[in-house]
């Protein structure tokens, strides 16, 4: 269905190819897994089957590319329109009308479809991701998973053989992104559609894939092969894998069902351990008053780390450790606002939001909130789709009034209280960073953040380098990657030196590695007193980082406590480990492994996480 041969890919400027030595056939029906560290080319690849490289993006296009005997060379990307259907990263990008039910319509007015078959498949879609509730929504009330469905339904509907999906499951809850996979699965085992996906968050889809195709560094021949072949190899991997790793079990599993059915000499080596050994909780002790207390710095830690956690080293490169993130927190000591926000009296809650409400158009988006967040506390907001999370952190940044009930931050009122004045007390990265950036370089972008935080000059700079140590100053914002535009927009928000630190979504779209670089840079910043709340999908992430769960449901809360007791309690939000190992408290591969190092002579020989087998 979709051949590469000998195919490579320059871009105008750049010192070498994106992409080189592809030469492959992925075969029809089935659903193809593209995977690989940041930067190896996954989007350049897609872009390439969908026609939009290089007619779109430019460069210089060598061999040949062709999807269902169409050369893509000289077909432009409207010319295979009902061969191939594609949904990018970015939902609002490809969206060309203003309400769902138009969307999903138009694809298929474009192909001059009749109008039966237009609304028959309209209806199909609807109740194949779960929209109908929303078909006469303008697209720009959605939540940003809300959004990702509509994209992908929009490609839907045309019904093309070839379906190229980039990141389509990284603004979904886990029910929903379960729903998403559950249908492309459908569509290949009974409609025969070939399906390739570029997808980092792997938790979620390798145990889905017929094959997948292994891009493992810029320039490197690609692979091609099935799931429990790569696996064994690659340089990123999910939990599931490096729990495999860890624990020696051959063939490694994909799926929590397999890794469950090799866990039990593990659990019974785990439990052998911590009889001999005082058990280290894996979340916060309560205070007297029920809220959490910080993470004391295990015996050669890092302050902020929470017992039995390892230095977290993602895979396809590690992450920068003590290196990056002490770095960060000298910068951030030596870079205080000539005006800083007021503290907080000592054991007072930083931001408090007490019988929140608020009311769009004729919804309740929240009702009846309450929450404390802590100086030095990191908590991670979850739910499904449209719960209320991004409107909660609008609230606390003032964007948004409350409808009834109060909110403070650093003892002000958000949306009573002046710009200016609340960058020193909260800062927001939003789901989509680019949505801070509008100078025309880096440079730029830093100069005005100095200017509005009344930071010394210099000062954003120092932070980007820090965190983005090989990007030049006049680079342009919109030619970064993803995790590198999030790291610039966390270094424009960081300038003002917030007390409270809002995140939304901040793992969309980085790989393992970036992923571990952006925590380490996270518990550093909470070691320093800054609290931090994290809007997230990302089990893995909350699981690593946060002291506390709240799971908000119908704009209300429905969990809050501790990581480990919401999580495990969770079906829908529970990691990987913490599903296979139950009922134990462990909760990521490197708790495993620090218990397991208590007991050398009852570990098992194995590569170290993250790393594949020598």
């Amino acid at each position: 269905m979709i051949r590469f041969e000998q195919v490579s890919v320059t871009y105008e400027g750049a010192a070498g190819p994106s992409l080189q030595g592809v030469d492959l056939v992925i075969p029809e029906g089935e659903l193809t897994l593209l995977v690989g560290p940041s930067g190896v080319g996954k989007s350049t690849l897609l872009g390439a089957v969908s026609g939009l490289v290089p007619h779109f993006t430019g460069g210089r296009l060598r061999g040949r590319v062709t999807v269902a005997g169409r050369d893509t060379r000289t077909h432009k990307p409207r010319e295979l329109a009902d061969v191939v259907g594609t949904v990018g990263q970015d939902p609002l990008a490809h969206f060309v009308t203003d309400v769902v039910e138009d969307e999903l319509a138009y694809g298929m007015e474009s192909l001059g479809l009749p109008p039966a078959v237009m609304r028959r498949r309209v209806e199909e879609t609807l109740d194949l991701l779960g929209l109908n509730e929303l078909r006469d929504r303008p697209i720009a009330t959605l939540s940003g998973g809300q959004q990702q469905r509509v994209a992908i339904g929009s490609v839907l509907t045309p019904h093309p053989r070839v379906l190229v999906l980039d990141e389509p499951t990284s603004a979904l809850d886990p029910a929903a992104a379960e729903e998403v996979l559950a249908v492309l699965q459908r569509l290949v085992h009974d409609l025969g559609t070939t399906v390739l996906m570029a997808e980092h968050r792997l938790e979620r889809v390798v145990q889905y894939a017929d094959q997948v195709l292994l891009l493992p560094s810029p320039g490197a021949a690609p692979v091609l092969g099935t799931p429990s072949q790569i696996m064994a190899v690659s340089p990123v991997h999910p939990p599931v894998v490096a729990l495999g790793r860890l624990a020696g079990w051959s063939p490694l599993p994909l799926s929590i069902r397999d890794a469950r059915r090799e866990s039990a000499p593990l659990r019974t080596r785990l439990s052998a351990v911590e009889t001999r050994v005082r058990p280290e909780p894996g979340h916060r002790p309560a205070a007297a008053d029920g809220r959490a207390e910080p993470h004391p710095a295990p015996p050669g830690g890092t302050p902020g780390r929470g017992p039995g956690e390892f230095e977290a080293r993602g895979s396809g490169g590690g992450a920068p450790g003590a290196g990056a993130a002490g770095l960060l927190t000298r910068l951030l000591r030596r870079s205080k606002p000539t005006a800083p926000a007021p503290a907080p009296a000592t054991g007072a809650d930083l931001a408090t939001a007490h019988s929140l409400g608020i009311r769009r158009t004729r919804t309740e988006v929240l009702r009846d909130i309450d929450l404390t967040v802590a100086p030095g506390e990191t908590i991670a907001l979850m739910g499904r789709n449209g719960a209320g999370k991004s409107t909660l952190l609008a609230a606390l940044t003032g964007t948004l009034a409350p409808t009834t009930g109060t909110v403070t931050v650093a003892g002000a009122t958000p949306h009573k209280t002046a710009p200016a004045q609340m960058v020193r007390r909260v800062g927001l990265v939003p789901q989509e960073p680019r949505d801070l950036l509008y100078a025309d370089t880096v440079a730029a972008e830093c100069s005005a953040a100095d200017s509005d935080a009344a930071a010394p000059p210099g000062t954003c700079r120092d932070l980007v380098s820090a965190l983005l140590p090989d990007v030049p100053d006049d680079t342009h914002p919109r030619d970064l990657s993803e995790g590198q535009r999030l790291a610039l927009a966390l270094a424009l928000v960081l300038t003002g030196r917030p007390a409270l630190l809002l995140l939304d979504e901040p793992t969309r779209g980085l790989d393992y590695a970036a992923k571990a670089r952006l925590i380490e840079i996270l518990r550093a910043l909470a070691a320093e007193g800054h609290a931090i709340v994290l809007a997230t999908h990302d089990v893995e992430l909350a699981a690593e980082l946060a002291h506390r769960v709240v799971i908000l449901a119908g704009g209300e809360i429905v969990a809050d406590g501790p990581t480990a007791e919401v999580v495990v309690s969770s079906p829908a939000f529970a990691p990987q480990v913490a599903k296979i190992l139950a009922p134990g408290h462990w909760l990521t591969v490197g708790q495993v492994a620090g218990t397991l190092a208590k007991a050398p002579d009852e570990a098992p020989e194995a590569a170290t996480p993250g790393t594949a087998p020598a």
